[in-house]
């Protein structure tokens, strides 16, 4: 009762916002559930928000969503009110962005993880597996005993591309290495569910894992727990996790989520927004891996120019990573 109160508060509060004169510009971005704080995804994207708020000294409309139903009523509700682009963070708000950018075609709308055919929809979709192949090369380089693991969100195709980008890039660096995966479940709370992700840690440290890479939103915190209590490694995901536990954390694999957004809002303004498909991977320095302060004393000189000629190759396309990749041995 309390969540659905405060549901209908906030979007109280855009409804009665006031609506935009023809001279405003106002931008709009709508969080998925986890919240614009949750070290991940979604702070990403707040962080590009902030940042391009900052530069251009425009504030933007915003929403956090914490029921799959109010997706579409924070769409329709930013729409209403003047916002002249909303971005829609992850791919649960697909269905949404395509059901209101028809009832709003003069309003522009960037989804971000998804794809939706439509004339005034933006779809931005990130090659995860390329990012992923850099931190599976770095595992395996790191792991000493020849055994890394992998635990997933929701079991999903697009977080099946982090496992299959994270396996070829180990069996590269290490052609002998194994990759253990496992998947928190199939419904969305398989996001944000630590205990479960510290359970699975701890069986894959069990069974000779001593790196496990973490594609699962809030579970990943307790994978990371789990990893520091076992004295072992993880990589950390879509934003620069090596701070949550320096020492333990290895790298991230990082989406440029904050780029994403702060171009859309500025394309937006300056009349360069595009509807359509854009596809970003290495080439597009939209995905990568996070070397700094925390993770630097865990990364040597060989471990850093092996990866950093391997970007070189996926870029130019001596390498190609596959989004899909089965339990079974796999090559680049």
């Amino acid at each position: 009762m309390r969540r659905l109160l405060s549901s209908v508060l906030m979007l109280v509060v855009l409804a009665l916002a006031p609506a935009a004169t023809a001279a405003d510009f106002i931008p709009a971005i709508v969080f998925d559930m986890g919240g614009k704080f949750d070290k991940s995804f979604n702070q990403m994207a707040y962080e590009g928000a902030e940042a391009w708020r900052k530069e251009n000294g425009i504030t933007y409309r915003e929403f956090e969503v914490t029921s799959p139903v109010q997706r579409e009523q924070a769409l329709r509700q930013l729409a209403r009110r003047g916002a002249a682009v909303v971005v829609a963070i992850g791919f649960s708000q697909g269905p949404a962005v395509a059901t209101v950018a028809k009832e709003f075609p003069a309003i522009k709308f960037t989804v971000i993880d998804a794809i939706v055919d439509a004339p005034n929809v933006q779809s931005v979709v990130m090659r995860e597996h390329e990012g992923s192949f850099l931190v599976g090369m770095l595992a395996a380089m790191a792991s000493k005993t020849g055994r890394v693991g992998f635990v997933g969100g929701m079991d999903i195709p697009l977080i099946r591309k982090f496992a299959a980008g994270y396996r070829q890039g180990a069996l590269y660096a290490n052609p002998k290495i194994e990759v253990l995966e496992n998947m928190t479940g199939t419904t969305p709370e398989a996001w944000n569910d630590p205990t479960r992700g510290a359970e699975l840690a701890k069986a894959q440290f069990g069974r000779g894992v001593d790196v496990i890479y973490a594609a699962a939103g809030g579970t990943g915190l307790g994978v990371y727990q789990a990893a520091k209590d076992a004295g072992k490694l993880a990589i950390g995901v879509d934003s620069n996790q090596n701070y949550v536990q320096p020492g333990t954390m290895l790298t991230s694999m990082v989406k440029r989520i904050d780029k994403v957004v702060a171009e859309a809002f500025s394309s937006a303004r300056n009349g360069t927004w595009q509807p359509g498909t854009r596809d970003l991977g290495l080439a597009a320095d939209a995905v990568g891996w996070a070397l700094d302060e925390y993770n630097r004393p865990l990364i040597t000189p060989a471990m850093e120019a092996a990866v950093q000629q391997a970007t070189g190759d996926i870029v130019s396309g001596r390498i190609t990573v596959s989004e899909t990749c089965g339990n079974s041995a796999c090559t680049h």
